[in-house]
């Protein structure tokens, strides 16, 4: 039978095995996108299709964070006329995005790749450069 874990139990009980790195995908220019290329070592811990899914999903997020449109604009306008002090009591839309990528990657770890002994790294924390997929060892195991 599998062991579940919680996030709060991955850094009690486990200790880090591996780390294995989610380059950006360039090949469309410099959108924020990441590879959707399944990494080897997550194959024996999680379903191909949910981590491709996963990732799918962080860059349909990433598209709409920086998708321009009226509220961009609108945004700009009231920068200027502001002297960019509209910012102090307003969110951008970016910003917006930006905490739903949070959530979304927070309820990814709960269901999905905590109960596995994996963690995602929010890509804001490594620059947008890479989204880090952390991989614990059980100790518990041992015993």
């Amino acid at each position: 039978m599998a062991e579940t874990h919680s996030l709060q139990d991955l850094g009690q009980q486990a200790a880090v095995a591996a780390k294995v790195f989610i380059q950006r995908d360039y090949t469309n220019g410099t959108v924020c996108q990441f590879q959707t290329k399944f990494p080897s070592e997550l194959e024996t811990r999680i379903d191909k299709t949910q981590f491709e899914e996963t990732v799918r999903t962080l860059n349909n997020l990433y598209a709409e964070a920086e998708k321009l449109g009226g509220q961009s604009y609108l945004e700009g306008c009231l920068a200027c006329l502001t002297a960019y002090t509209v910012f102090l009591c307003m969110e951008t839309h970016y910003e917006k995005v930006l905490k739903k990528i949070a959530k979304y990657i927070q309820e990814q770890n709960d269901k999905i790749y905590a109960p596995r002994g994996l963690l995602l790294t929010d890509p804001i924390e490594r620059g947008l450069r890479v989204i880090e997929v952390t991989l614990f060892e059980d100790r518990s195991l041992g015993r």
